[in-house]
C-alpha cells in the first residue's frame, strides 16, 4: 500500500506516526514539509481529501497565525491556504495519506491504526 506522511521530525507526534506506519512494515513516502513545503494545489488537494476547512488544518498556536492576522474570519480559504505554502509551519501535522483516505492524525496512535486498517 503506498503510503505518504507530511512529517515534521522535531514533532514527537509526527514521530509515533511515521514509526507506527513503518511497525505496520509499510514503507512511506515521507514528506517533510518544512524542508520541502507543498504548493498551495497541494495543500488545496490535502484539504479536500481531509475533508476539513484550510484552518482546521493550520496550527494556531505558532506565533506567526498571530503575526499573519490568520485569525479574521474574513479571510477566504485560498489566503489561508497561501499562508500555509508560505509558512509550512503552520501546516498541523502528521498528515497521513494512503489509497483508503487520508487523515490528520492526532492522536497518533489511534487515527494512524484506524487509517492502516480500512479496505
Amino acid at each position: 500500500m503506498k503510503v505518504t506522511i507530511y512529517h515534521n521530525p522535531g514533532c514527537s507526534q509526527s514521530r509515533r506516526a511515521l514509526e507506527l506506519i513503518r511497525e505496520a512494515g509499510l514503507t512511506p513516502t515521507v514528506v517533510e514539509y518544512l524542508v520541502d513545503p507543498p504548493s498551495e494545489v497541494v495543500l488545496a488537494d490535502l484539504v479536500r481529501q481531509l475533508g476539513l476547512a484550510p484552518r482546521d488544518l493550520m496550527r494556531a498556536k505558532e506565533p506567526i497565525y498571530a503575526e499573519l492576522g490568520l485569525h479574521d474570519p474574513k479571510l477566504s480559504d485560498a489566503q489561508v491556504i497561501a499562508a500555509m505554502a508560505a509558512n509550512p509551519i503552520l501546516i498541523n501535522r502528521p498528515i497521513v495519506v494512503t489509497p483508503h483516505g487520508a487523515k490528520l492524525c492526532r492522536p497518533p496512535p489511534e487515527t494512524v491504526r484506524e487509517l492502516l486498517s480500512r479496505n
